[in-house]
């Protein structure tokens, strides 16, 4: 086991919140301690984290009595970084490591010089794949790779041709979605904003609809395929509109289930045993998953896209980008030094 003592300060630099609400203006730079790796956990030496809407939507209050469980709390769950230290049982990683890491979003800690990352959410990052590259994927690329999968995707050749749509396609989770659903020998319409149209279109969507017109709006595929899936990264589209462009047992995969108008209907399609369904998506990608999007970003058969990067000093204007809503792909905060 490496000895943290040698290598790592007893303070670092962080930022966090002391309260609910309060946006970029709620976020204090601090010097906290360094923490440590219990058993099966790893030290991190920070050099990029990904800002998730999730993040600020926390700030908000939006998960609360759940998260976070006590202030002051540091933000941020997706990291790349270096191992510097491992705590009692862990076998798979040494010091000196690169990792990709996903930190539990009770905790946080991503917003920081150091964190402690578990095990089993953490995996080994290629030297061709970079700290931005790799803190963009955990979440975003987690939920896409879940959602294909919860309609019906493979990626071992063996799957079926599905059309699906990606709605928000140029968001942090569209733009991966549509870049999996190709992988996986998907029929691919998404929506997107049109000056977006071209990107979506290059990373491989069949068709592109522009949100703002009526046949947009209407979500109906240009070529009059009805959709086995929807990998839905928006709000504000009712079922009522998705119905009429599902296929007879199309899944419509809502990947921020947390409204009550969803919850009733997801409810109703359960008791009722709907064909056509909302399906919520719950949970983290698994160790798995965390490798094979690596991989996949080791292979250049996907990349992440990244709308702009910040430096720790920076927080506040990553913190406020992310809260407009108008990123194209990943914002990505970077450590110094």
């Amino acid at each position: 086991m490496a000895t943290a003592a040698t290598t790592t300060p007893a303070k670092m630099q962080a930022v966090q919140y002391d309260a609910y609400g309060g946006g970029a203006a709620g976020l204090k730079h601090v010097e906290v301690p360094v923490p440590s790796a219990k058993k099966n956990e790893l030290l991190l030496k920070l050099e990029a984290v990904a800002i998730n809407p999730a993040d600020w939507k926390i700030q908000q209050g939006e998960l609360r009595p759940l998260v976070p469980r006590k202030f002051p709390f540091i933000p941020g769950i997706d990291v790349a970084g270096v191992v510097v230290d491992v705590g009692p049982g862990v076998n798979g990683f040494q010091a000196g490591d690169q990792v990709v890491a996903m930190l539990t979003l009770s905790s946080g800690g991503g917003l920081a010089d150091y964190a402690v990352a578990s095990e089993s959410l953490t995996v080994k990052r290629p030297p061709n794949v970079s700290a931005a590259e790799g803190a963009g994927l955990p979440v975003a690329a987690g939920a896409a790779l879940k959602a294909l999968k919860a309609i019906g995707a493979k990626f071992d050749g063996t799957g079926e041709p599905l059309n699906v749509l990606v709605t928000a396609a140029s968001g942090g989770v569209g733009l991966y979605a549509v870049q999996l659903a190709k992988l996986a020998g998907l029929h691919v319409t998404a929506t997107c904003g049109a000056r977006n149209a071209e990107l979506v279109r290059s990373l491989g969507a069949d068709e592109v609809l522009d949100y703002k017109t009526p046949d947009g709006a209407s979500l109906k595929s240009p070529s009059g395929k009805k959709y086995d899936g929807v990998v839905h990264c928006t709000s504000g589209i009712s079922w009522s509109t998705f119905q009429p462009v599902l296929s007879d047992s199309g899944k419509v995969v809502d990947i921020t289930p947390n409204n009550l108008s969803t919850i009733l209907t997801t409810a109703l399609h359960m008791v009722t045993f709907a064909r056509k369904r909302l399906v919520p998506l719950w949970g983290p990608p698994n160790k798995a998953e965390l490798e094979f999007l690596v991989t996949m970003l080791k292979d250049g058969k996907m990349k992440t896209l990244i709308d702009s990067r910040f430096p720790l000093s920076d927080v506040t204007k990553a913190w406020e980008k992310s809260i407009e809503g108008h990123a194209t792909g990943k914002i990505i905060v970077e450590m110094e030094g």
